[in-house]
This record gives structure tokens, C-alpha cells and sequence, in this order.
């Protein structure tokens, strides 16, 4: 293990610049491997290690389940990068999927030690993940999912669904992952030989789901392989029609990749048409919510005029605003300003 540390030690605007200095191109991209883990913070910490010294910068969670991770890496260290399966078994034969679409996706590096790395609080007990659904391609997917008695279930949260889904999907309204399999399992309840077509961004949480449902008792699960990430990219490369409409949610500075050119959501805050999702310019609030342009000019890109105000607030009485706004909310989930 080296001396080096292994946290960030810059802020925010100095991130960005180095960002925008660097005369190279970056690949945005995720994977993930269900695959045991043991010494997880020696295991973080030599990780940390590796992937800082080839310059990659993105968000890696490791459990004793497996890896989750999402990063962008300088294209000159990618064959360096692959070159690191020799070194960690949970990286051979890792599926990786590249971006649809590039962007500035990450500003740092983080690896960090979670309990699950798909955080739903199911019992070990509760899935085989050498028990998985059937994995389809673009091709079978749509073949699938056009036949009347398959049921096809958006494996995601109302905010990702929201900007973007497949035509006929049932998407679960949760706002919070650790809801999400139990309002799936309510959705299907007593439909334990239907076909269940599921899909989710990249694989992970169909994975894990499939698993679990087939545990319960259903019988004929079927997944996405390589989740919405791996459905673009095939629909282009076979000049397929998309049954996905809109935008892809992803969990980085991007916010989203766009697959078609449908705008299916709505300004929060206005109703107009708009799939743009923003976290508030209020730090102490910083909630996720989709605005218009219109509306982002008139709020500065604030949620409501609560929060503008605190916005343009002196930075010392923005942090005293900052307080008081989070004790409000302190003991409540923040909720999302969405339309009914």
C-alpha cells in the first residue's frame, strides 16, 4: 500500500479546471461483477490506489457481494486499466459499457465500502445470484416485450422513469431504491407464470431482482442484458427502432443520456414540456428535480423562491440560512417537487 492518500483534496471549482485543462479524451463508462469480495477495506484501499494512479475519476462501491462501478477514464490507460483483472478476480470478464453519450460525468474518485451494492435490504437468503433470469438482446427484448401476456416492469425509481421508459412499461412510483423491490413484487403479486420481461440502467438491479424473484417463485424472468446503456448501442449498431423513449437517468454529473429525441416529462414547477434534470442551485436544499429553461432563469436554478432567496444570500449568511433549512427538514425525506 502506498502513502498516498485516499480521499480528494480539492474543491469543487479546482476540479473543473483541471477538467477543462486536460488535452486528452475521456471514456465514460460502468460495470459491475456479483462476485465475493473478502478484506474490503484492504481491498478499497489498494483499489483507491490503482485506479487513482491511471488518473480515473468516478464512484466505486464494493461489498462483500461484488463491485458497482461507474468512472471515466483517460483513453491513453485503457488497456492499463484491463490489465488490472490479473490483479483483482472480481475484474476478470467484466461486461464493460461504455457512455452512449460523453460528458463531464465525474469530478473525483471515490471507492467505498457498502453493505450491498444494490442497497434493498434483502437477506442473503433471499437470492442465489447463481440463479439469474434470461439474459435478452436488443433483438429478443423487443421480441419479448411485443408479445401480449409478457409483463414488462421498469426495474428503476419514478425519477428515472419519469424522463424516460419503454412504451408500455409498468414503472413503480418509488422515490428510494430500498422501496423499489417491494413495490415490484405488490405490481406482480399473484402472477407467478407470466412472463416478466424486467429492465434498469445497466444490468445491476435486474441482476440481483431476477434472482430474488426467482426465489419467490416466478418462473419465467427475463432481463435486459446490459440494461438501457447496452439497448442503445445495439438499436444503433442494428439500425433497430427503439422501444425506449426518452431519456436514460444516470447517476453522474450528466444526469442523463438521450436515446430518442421524445421529451415525455414536465417542469416541475410549470408544467411545459422538459426532461432536464437539475439538483437546486441551494446547497442546502440541492434536491433533484426537472425545470424548464424558462423556469431556470426566472429561479436562477433553484426549486422555488425559498430557495433563490438563500442563493443569493452572502456566502456567511448562506451557511446560517443552510442550517436552519436542514434542521427543517432533518427528520423528513426531502421530498421531490413533482406534479400529481
Amino acid at each position: 500500500m502506498t502513502d498516498k492518500k485516499l480521499y480528494n483534496i480539492y474543491g469543487k471549482e479546482q476540479l473543473k479546471e483541471r477538467l477543462e485543462n486536460e488535452n486528452f479524451s475521456r471514456i465514460t463508462c460502468s460495470f459491475y461483477n456479483y462476485h465475493s469480495i473478502e478484506n474490503l477495506e484492504s481491498t478499497r484501499d489498494n483499489l483507491y490506489n490503482d485506479l487513482n494512479a491511471l488518473n480515473i475519476l468516478g464512484r466505486i462501491y464494493i461489498a462483500k457481494e461484488g463491485i458497482n462501478a461507474q468512472f471515466n477514464i483517460p483513453d491513453y490507460n485503457w488497456d492499463a486499466f484491463l490489465s488490472l483483472n490479473n490483479k483483482y478476480p472480481f475484474l476478470k470478464n467484466i461486461k464493460i459499457k461504455k457512455a452512449v453519450q460523453e460528458g463531464v460525468s465525474f469530478l473525483k474518485l471515490k471507492v467505498l465500502i457498502k453493505d450491498e451494492i444494490v442497497a434493498w435490504g434483502i437477506s442473503r437468503k433471499e437470492y442465489n445470484m447463481d440463479k439469474t433470469g434470461q439474459h435478452l438482446n436488443a433483438v429478443e427484448f423487443n421480441n419479448l416485450i411485443a408479445e401480449e401476456d409478457t409483463l414488462l416492469i421498469d426495474m428503476r425509481n419514478r425519477y428515472e422513469s419519469e424522463v424516460g421508459r419503454f412504451e408500455n412499461a409498468i414503472c413503480p412510483q418509488s422515490k428510494r431504491s430500498k422501496d423499489l423491490i417491494k413495490e415490484v413484487k405488490k405490481l406482480i403479486e399473484n402472477k407467478k407464470n407470466k412472463k416478466i420481461a424486467i429492465y434498469c440502467t445497466g444490468g445491476i438491479r435486474c441482476e440481483k431482482a431476477s434472482s430474488h424473484l426467482i426465489k419467490e417463485g416466478y418462473e419465467n424472468v427475463f432481463q435486459l442484458d446490459g440494461g438501457i446503456i447496452e439497448y442503445a448501442h445495439q438499436i444503433k449498431e442494428k439500425n433497430l427502432k427503439s422501444k425506449f423513449i426518452g431519456k436514460n437517468f444516470v447517476f453522474d454529473n450528466r444526469l442523463g443520456e438521450r436515446i430518442t429525441d421524445d421529451v415525455i416529462a414536465e417542469c416541475h414547477l410549470c408544467d411545459s414540456p422538459s426532461d432536464e434534470h437539475i439538483n437546486c442551485n441551494n446547497d442546502a436544499c440541492h434536491i433533484l428535480f426537472i425545470i424548464c429553461e424558462d423556469c431556470s432563469a426566472e429561479l436562477d436554478g433553484c426549486c422555488s423562491s425559498e430557495c433563490q432567496e438563500i442563493y443569493h444570500l452572502p456566502i456567511k449568511d448562506q451557511k446560517e440560512a443552510r442550517k436552519k433549512f436542514a434542521k427543517k427538514f432533518k427528520n423528513n425525506f426531502r421530498p421531490l417537487p413533482v406534479r400529481n
